[in-house]
């Protein structure tokens, strides 16, 4: 059964006008979801009892089991749910200076394989449909709603691929942004790719205002197909294009997330390849600090390592920042508490 968080704004009013109501009833129904945030259909108390009778015949409300919540001492929430089937999935809530922002996740498992992340450790099993990503983010905000706080910002960079889920990505962020939805403004909003090629041309045509971050992590091809599989596919050379017609075509800053591997990416050479790569581009470079996953073996460096290449990278004219290190005393790694909970349900069969 399709859930009505499956629809944005346009597609609900035509959902409306396909079951012979007026195009205000789809109105409504997605007041009813994003303002009052309802939990069932019969809460929607001005539509007729008939109307919300054939709204449970046909659609659902895509419903989320919390199975585990980490609070980390910094504030950061890691929410673990299960999907109708049975499905694990994640979502981090991380609390800024200017404001709350959520991370969702896109993918069930991911195929991208990276090296050094946790959430390649299980296969993509499918898609998350639309709904189930604004489920995620309906869930914090109604968590958020009994301190009478709001999300401010969204950022897809959960576990999987956004841009291996293009289609219901978009109309997933469709909903959230709509100011008769959450409103969440799309300067707001940043969706993350490790560089499927393809898809970064098509969403530079989009022309949209959502902001587009690259997980780059190497600045050489040799170093970048050790640590990320789809750089086998869309080498350096074959992103940094679409990267630049991205540019080209809109005037949006770009951002490239690098995380630092102790010994690995983080040496002076590093920094002038890195340099030379983004030269020319409207770009900065998001130093992350890596959270440690068992199976992999990498190490993250110390802060003052951290200064270093940061200094360096600034002083050949790269701006940069050094990400705040969010939920260290919790599974912070993306896809780390899944994991746990798999290995624990497959140790109980």
């Amino acid at each position: 059964m399709k859930s009505l968080y499956d629809f944005n704004y346009e597609q609900m009013c035509d959902m409306a006008l396909e079951q012979g109501w007026k195009k205000f009833r789809g109105h409504q129904i997605f007041q009813w979801l994003y303002r009052k945030r309802v939990s069932t259909i019969d809460e929607m108390s001005d539509l007729s009892k008939d109307t919300r009778e054939i709204l449970k015949q046909n659609y659902s409300l895509a419903s989320l089991e919390l199975r585990d919540k980490q609070v980390s001492s910094d504030g950061t929430c890691k929410y673990l749910f299960a999907l109708e089937d049975g499905s694990l999935i994640e979502s981090v809530l991380m609390q800024f200076d200017y404001g709350k922002s959520i991370c969702v996740t896109s993918q069930v498992g991911c195929n991208m394989g990276c090296a050094f992340c946790a959430s390649g450790l299980t296969k993509k099993k499918r898609n998350l449909t639309s709904g189930e990503m604004v489920a995620q983010v309906l869930y914090v905000q109604q968590d958020l709603d009994k301190t009478q706080d709001r999300l401010s910002h969204i950022v897809v960079m959960g576990t999987g691929e956004p841009f291996d889920n293009y289609e219901n990505v978009m109309n997933f962020l469709s909903t959230v942004n709509h100011d008769r939805g959450l409103g969440i403004g799309a300067r707001h909003i940043t969706i993350s790719t490790c560089g499927v090629v393809p898809r970064i041309y098509e969403f530079a045509k989009e022309h949209t205002q959502y902001n587009l971050a690259i997980s780059l992590h190497a600045p050489n091809n040799e170093l970048r197909d050790q640590l990320m599989p789809v750089n086998h596919a869309y080498p350096l050379e074959k992103l940094m294009e679409a990267i630049r017609y991205y540019a080209s075509e809109n005037n949006r800053r770009l951002t490239f997330e690098y995380i630092l591997l102790k010994g690995v990416n983080d040496k002076p050479e590093h920094v002038k390849q890195l340099a030379k790569l983004l030269k020319g581009l409207n770009a900065y470079v998001n130093l992350i600090p890596y959270n440690s996953v068992d199976e992999h073996g990498f190490k993250g460096v110390d802060h003052a390592s951290a200064m270093v290449f940061y200094d360096a990278l600034m002083k050949q004219g790269i701006r940069c920042t050094i990400r705040k290190e969010h939920g260290a005393d919790i599974d912070a790694a993306c896809g780390q508490l899944r994991i746990k909970h798999l290995r624990k349900e497959e140790e109980g069969r």
